[in-house]
This record gives structure tokens, sequence and C-alpha cells, in this order.
């Protein structure tokens, strides 16, 4: 996917103000909504959201915020491929043939632009002052339709992605989770870095990046968002006439997903390195998609797994077995349990930070209580990691940008906003036999993905693990 990072950074500014991030889709729970199996509790929305449809197929919705700060987002869905660039998208340059900071600096603008990359999604948007919206809309319209992809820029830009492959290499956790993604999902897009590999990068050209945006960035797989003190009807009628370049192809992003499927793969990859103090490890089953009917089910099992650091105190005192055990036994630095999303399938997981005497405990912990969940869960537990995940979904849209950032993901994933209502409803349904259920499905007798780095020789293999995704109980 390196022709992303050189779409974005062959228009970026010289200047440093631009702030660019490139990230894994991780298990937002204000992501992992599902249709409910039963009945859904759906009230009518607050007068204050609108939907609306263009008539250039770009979607686009709008919540009125008392905080005036305006917040535009634009969703793509790509579907990554082995010639696939997306990494080196960012904000181009404007008609102007000046980089945006600049156009923004001429016309005073206080513009905070930026793109966010994620397994799935690519995300532009832009902050700015209530009276300058239409100013920024105009230049993300500039940047997403007239693109100027300079040959000399493009070269330049290769040897910033691959320093920035190797700032990548150094984030262990980064590191763990794509190599995860990479053995689970073999051969497949979501088995794919977003930075992609060197050789793409290498060998990027302006053909590359001008037949990828016309790919896949086009109006029926494109949402426009915004929060704050905007106006809907107003944004609606500039869309209109900002937004008139952008293809109308069809082809949408579960028609590419059709063509290339994610095929989970239980297997392992181990990078052994004793020159670090700490081993890093992740263990994970096939998770949920999207729209899957369990996918809030998963969520709050991932609540009740929990998460826990050694700099954070209260450690046995916290509700979750894992955690406790963890803590009460000082068998790790960190542990967090994950639950990934994508659109045909996910990952659902716990990773570790731990000292290599202590792997093997650590390993025995969570195969356990990852494993209880198909046998024994109590209602307390449930009742505490439904309460939790409530309230980490409020804590989600604490702003103007996640709330843009929430109103444009779902509009992709589900083709709707799901009101908090019917959220909560769905989260209150999941009781102990729904998690003992979901858990059958997901984590009895199924296979695993490990990825593994440091000193890892104590870890367990592959079919301990493997071994211990069921119970011999008679």
């Amino acid at each position: 996917m390196a022709i992303k990072q050189l779409l974005s950074l062959a228009r970026r500014s010289h200047k440093p103000s631009f702030s660019f991030t490139a990230a894994r889709s991780s298990s937002s729970a204000a992501s992992s909504l599902a249709p409910a199996e039963s009945k859904e509790i759906s009230p009518p929305p607050p007068t204050s959201m609108i939907y609306d449809r263009l008539a250039v197929e770009v979607k686009s919705k709008l919540q009125k915020l008392e905080n005036p700060d305006p917040r535009f987002l634009k969703y793509g869905s790509p579907h990554p491929t082995m010639t696939s660039h997306t990494h080196i998208l960012s904000p181009p340059k404007p008609r102007s043939q000046l980089c945006p900071m600049v156009f923004v600096w001429q016309l005073n603008l206080p513009y905070h632009p930026a793109r966010q990359l994620l397994g799935e999604q690519t995300t532009y948007y832009a902050k700015v002052m209530d009276t300058n919206v239409f100013k920024a809309l105009d230049i993300l319209a500039d940047i997403l339709q007239n693109s100027k992809f300079q040959e000399h820029r493009i070269s330049r830009e290769r040897d910033v992605i691959l320093r920035e492959m190797e700032e990548v290499e150094g984030q262990t956790e980064e590191v763990i989770f794509d190599h995860l993604h990479s053995t689970a999902f073999q051969y497949t897009p979501l088995g794919r870095t977003i930075l992609g590999p060197a050789d793409n990068i290498r060998t990027i050209t302006k053909d590359h990046l001008q037949n990828y945006i016309q790919t896949h960035y086009t109006a029926p797989r494109m949402v426009i968002a915004a929060s704050g003190a905007v106006k809907h009807e107003e944004i609606v009628e500039q869309v209109k006439k900002l937004f008139t370049k952008l293809s109308s192809d069809p082809i949408t992003g579960s028609q590419l997903v059709m063509n290339e499927p994610a095929t989970f793969t239980g297997s392992e990859v181990r990078m052994i390195n004793d020159d670090v103090p700490v081993a890093q490890f992740a263990v994970a089953f096939e998770g949920a998609s999207w729209t899957d009917p369990d996918s809030i089910a998963l969520m709050v099992m991932q609540a009740m797994l929990g998460s826990w650091s050694k700099n954070v105190g209260g450690g046995k005192h916290m509700g979750s077995d894992l955690v406790q055990r963890v803590s009460i036994n000082e068998i790790a630095e960190s542990m967090m349990a994950f639950n990934t999303n994508y659109k045909d399938t996910g990952l659902f997981g716990v990773y570790a930070v731990a000292k290599p005497d202590c792997l093997d405990d650590l390993a025995f912990a969570i195969m356990h209580e990852i494993t209880k969940l198909a046998y024994r869960v109590s209602e307390a537990d449930v009742i505490r990691a439904r309460n939790q995940l409530k309230s980490s979904l409020m804590l989600h849209i604490d702003g103007t940008s996640p709330v843009a950032e929430d109103i444009g993901r779902q509009l992709l994933t589900y083709g709707r906003r799901i009101p908090f209502a019917e959220l909560f409803a769905r989260i209150d349904a999941v009781d102990p036999s729904t998690v003992k259920r979901v858990a059958n499905r997901f984590i009895y007798d199924r296979d695993i993905a490990i990825a593994a780095m440091g000193p890892i020789q104590g870890l367990p293999d592959y079919n301990w693990f493997r071994r211990r995704t069921y119970w011999n109980r008679y």
C-alpha cells in the first residue's frame, strides 16, 4: 500500500505544520456495531442530525454541536493489493500550485489538515473556525480532485517513506500487530502492511498514483461528514458545487473484498531477539466482521478480559479475572485484549509484554481466561463489562473530531449512524448465555494466530496454545 504514502507526500508542503498519521484499524467500540438478531430498538434521531444522499452520490452527514469546532471528514475504503500505494496520499497541491498550508496562510485560515490511514479506510479532515468552513471545504475538495504529481516530488518522497518505515519498525507493538495480520491473513490484502513492501515504494510512479485515485476515490465509496458550528443545508450545497469531478463508478468496497476475501490461517511467526529485556506476543482468534450479529458480544468479551499496565495502579482490585491473575502474580509488564473488525472478518485476542521467565505462566493465564468464556461466565462479570463498554463508547465521542470520525466510519460500514439508545439496548441484551454461545463459535477448538518477538525461548509452542482452546471435561 505504498501508493497511499507516496500520494500523500508527493503533495506535502515543506512546512512542518502538517500532521500525518498511519495506523491499523483498532477495535474502536463505536465501530463494532452490528445488526441485532432480535427486534432492534431504533428511536427517531434527534432533530439536530440530518441524513442526506447527494445527487453526486456522495453521502453527507452532519451533527450540530455547541462547540464551534467543525471537522470535515472524507472516508474512502481502499482495498489493498500487491501494487497499492495508499500511504502516499496526503494533502496535495491545490489549483494555485501552492502547497495547502501556503494556500491557507494566504487566506489567513487557522487550518489543521491531516490524513489518517486505517486498515480499510482513509480519512482526510480539517479543523477550522466556523467563519472559514467553506474555504476549508474548498481546499479539501481541491486536494481530492486536483492532485498534482510531479516526478521530482515523488522521487524525493520515496526516501521519506523508507525512513518512516524504519521508524515504524522501532515501534514494537505496531510490528507485532503487522506480523500478526501477515500470518493470520496470509496471501490476502489484510496480511499486507499499511506502508507496504520497500520494493513497492522504490518503484512507485505517477501512473500508479493516478490509477489508484481513479479506482478507489469514487463518489459511492466516499462520505463527507462535519460536526461543530455547521449548517447542514449550506454544507450540502457546497458539496454539490465542489465535489463534481469524482467518478461515479458503482464498484463498492464490498465487491472488491469479494474478489479477494480475507482467509484466516492458523499459524505463527516468531522473531527471537535476546538483546531486548522483554518479550512481546499476541494471540488471536478469527473475529467478527463489522456487520456480524455477534460483534457486540465480542466487544463485551473484550471488556471482560480487560487491559492492564504495571505503570497503572489498581490491578489486583480490577474486575477482570485475567487482570487479577496477571497483576497479583506479577507475570507481565502489560497486557490488553483487542477486538478488531474488518468488512468480512476480524481478530479477537490478547497482546502482552513480559519478562522472559514469566512467559509460560502468562501464556497459561491468557489461554485459561479466554477459553473459560466458553464454559463459565458469571452475571456480575457480564454486567461490569457492559457498563465499562458503554462508558468507553461515550468517552470516545468527547469532541467534534471523534464525532465526525464516528459519523463517517458508521456510514461507510453500516450505511447509517446507529443511535446510542439502540446500541446500548444491544449491549444490554448480552448475557452469560450469549457470551458462552459466541465463545463457542469463535474460541472453542478454533485455530489461532500468534506473533511474538524478543527473548521468547520460554514461550510455549503453537500446539501448546492450540490445545488450550478447549477443556477436557468429563
